[in-house]
């Protein structure tokens, strides 16, 4: 964890270069510094997820409006400080990333930040040592 998973509404799929706002959004959460500057998010395991609503309906369904949804779920421990840094830093990449798409057409955007308590919480896999320090 961080995981950043982004739901939208399927009609914008030809009109979001979504890899790239993936790409664009990991990298901002890997920019994330604490006061020391130190890194908050493990670059093993930051995930950005990005999937088409199934089914959608937008506002009063009067016009072409879209909608995307971006939440942040990370694990306990980072200060109310890191976590809206977290936030900015994410809503602004956003926006860059989808600043034309704003110009042609109306959208909503949402992004949540929320963090645990997990009730199980495993990692498990063997990506985190490849990032390890030392490793």
């Amino acid at each position: 964890m961080p995981h950043l998973v982004i739901l939208y509404t399927p009609d914008l799929e030809t009109e979001i270069e979504m890899t790239a706002l993936c790409r664009a959004l990991a990298d901002a959460m890997l920019a994330v510094r604490d006061d020391a500057g130190g890194q908050v998010f493990p670059t093993a395991g930051v995930r950005v997820l990005a999937y088409p609503a199934a089914h959608c309906a937008v506002a009063d369904g009067s016009g072409d409006y879209g909608f995307v949804y971006f939440n942040l779920r990370m694990a306990r421990g980072r200060s109310e400080a890191l976590r809206r840094r977290a936030g900015e830093a994410l809503a602004a990449a956003a926006k860059t990333q989808l600043a034309p798409l704003l110009e042609r057409r109306r959208v909503g955007l949402t992004l949540q930040v929320d963090e645990g308590p997990e009730v199980f919480d495993a990692k498990f896999g063997n990506l985190h040592p490849l990032f390890a320090k030392g490793g």
